[in-house]
């Protein structure tokens, strides 16, 4: 699997127009937590579906993006954090340790 980097608002426009599923992993860059949240999540992400895109916004250089991602999905901002979208709804959001691919395929079960 790879990542889409996420890096303007109209990727993140294009996500809330997919129909099926999409995730988004916001990371930043200066943080252990974070990075070892994406380490774990990396570990897993073989078991999500192949064809769903998996996005990576660095909200260090982006964090209007992130901003822009908890306004239009109604999320708190966070980091890092995991939400999955689903016909442009964040139907999970996750933050910190509670990051899972194991959670988000029993969502998408």
């Amino acid at each position: 699997m790879e990542w889409i980097s996420l890096e303007t608002a109209g990727q993140l426009d294009n996500i809330k127009q997919q129909q099926g599923y999409s995730l988004i992993f916001k990371h930043s860059t200066r943080c252990s937590i974070s990075m070892m949240a994406k380490r774990r999540f990396e570990m897993d992400w073989q078991n999500l579906p192949a064809n769903m895109p998996l996005y990576f916004l660095d909200l260090i250089k982006h964090r209007d993006l992130s901003n822009k991602i908890a306004q239009d999905f109604l999320v708190y901002h966070e980091s890092p954090q995991m939400l999955l979208i689903k016909d442009g709804e964040c139907i999970l959001d996750q933050s910190h340790g509670s990051i899972s691919v194991d959670e988000a395929m029993s969502v998408l079960a």
